[in-house]
């Protein structure tokens, strides 16, 4: 599935930031981030993906319930085997699925929107890559590593660029 492949793109691209990371660098709070860790916001896009996950089999996805697992935040190597698991587990077939949270400040009203299994992972594909381009952010403020070029970049902004370029 090419969305699969879009996917992996992404998360070779933060795999391999992660690998270059100490285990200090991965949990350091980051002045440019307001005190948020890069392992926060590998976290995040873990647990995005994981509710995602977890709603296919339901039919119902929420992604206020995450679980907020401080240990994907502190162990660089705990968040790259969950990368390799999310990413071997989106061979599935579209279904339609419901996106239910609560998106105001009252909490007792639920609210519910048809959607599907791959606009979701169109979604936390998006996600990820407004993620990652906070966490490039993050590398630049406490390392030298570099990055690829089109790393944190919307493929829509790497086409355009290209085209302004020419």
């Amino acid at each position: 599935m090419q969305l699969q492949y879009a996917v992996n793109n992404a998360f070779i691209q933060l795999a391999g930031s992660l690998e270059q990371l100490t285990p200090d660098q991965y949990t350091l709070p980051c002045h440019n981030l307001s005190n948020s860790t890069i392992g926060q916001h590998v976290r995040h896009i873990i647990e995005m993906f994981q509710c995602l996950e977890n709603g296919y089999k339901s039919g119902i996805v929420n992604y206020e319930n995450r679980k907020r697992d401080q240990a994907i935040e502190k162990n660089k190597d705990l968040a790259l085997k969950l990368l390799c698991d999310i990413h071997n587990s989106l061979n599935k077939d579209d279904k339609p699925l419901f996106l239910e949270g609560v998106y105001n400040d009252d909490s007792s009203n639920i609210m519910q929107f048809a959607t599907n299994y791959f606009r979701e992972i169109v979604y936390n594909l998006e996600h990820t890559i407004h993620h990652m381009a906070l966490i490039r952010v993050g590398i630049k403020e406490l390392t030298t590593i570099e990055l690829p070029h089109n790393y944190g970049l919307a493929s829509a902004t790497v086409k355009h660029k290209k085209s302004c370029a020419q």
